[in-house]
């Protein structure tokens, strides 16, 4: 069974989105500052990277075998027109599955039951490979129920002064994380932490 992961691109100032779902073009400009071309799994999309961070994107293409995502972000990106761009099922958390999903034969998946069947799930699809949960309140939910093994950063040299942060508000804080492995990359640093289980009081185990 894989690992639990959440990644993001976030702020130094620790938000991954600015005002009104902005400051992207600051958070992913890593990802096309570099020599290195590296497609994804749908070709409307691809990269071009600095080589640490073509390294560090291809190793969670290959690591994710799953992906978890709540319903506003998947509203925001539209569903990724039917296809992730790491090319795995996709679980999403929802109230109400959407009525007028344009690809229904897409491998998207609307769970009305909570984040622990989503993760569950994903975990199933995922197998051996790891299952990532999405940052923001998805994550603050899954770090407050202990379900979340390791978090990636990719620290981007901007401020944005207010928007999304990483996690919000911690039920269960404090949770500590081991000494991060660093990479540093032009215009980013890949930061990657372990969850230390023993902190926190998480609510389900």
């Amino acid at each position: 069974m894989g690992k639990v992961t959440t990644s993001a691109s976030m702020s130094l100032d620790g938000f991954i989105a600015g005002p009104a779902e902005t400051g992207f073009e600051h958070l992913f400009a890593w990802h096309r500052n570099g020599d290195i071309e590296v497609p994804s799994a749908d070709p409307r999309w691809s990269f071009r990277l600095s080589p640490a961070s073509a390294e560090h994107l291809r190793h969670q293409m290959t690591a994710f075998g799953a992906l978890v995502v709540g319903r506003r972000l998947f509203d925001v990106t539209q569903g990724w027109g039917g296809r992730h761009p790491f090319g795995v099922p996709v679980y999403v958390v929802t109230h109400r599955a959407p009525a007028d999903w344009a690809h229904p034969e897409a491998p998207f998946t609307f769970v009305t039951d909570g984040l622990h069947s989503a993760i569950q799930q994903a975990k199933a699809t995922a197998g051996a490979r790891d299952v990532g949960v999405a940052a923001g309140d998805l994550a603050r939910q899954a770090l407050d129920a202990g379900l979340v093994d390791e978090i990636h950063v990719d620290l981007v040299p901007v401020l944005l002064g207010a928007g999304t942060r990483l996690v919000g508000d911690l039920t269960n804080a404090p949770i500590t994380l081991g000494t991060p492995r660093v990479v540093e990359s032009a215009g980013v640093t890949h930061l990657y932490y372990a969850v230390n289980k023993e902190s926190g009081h998480p609510v389900n185990k």
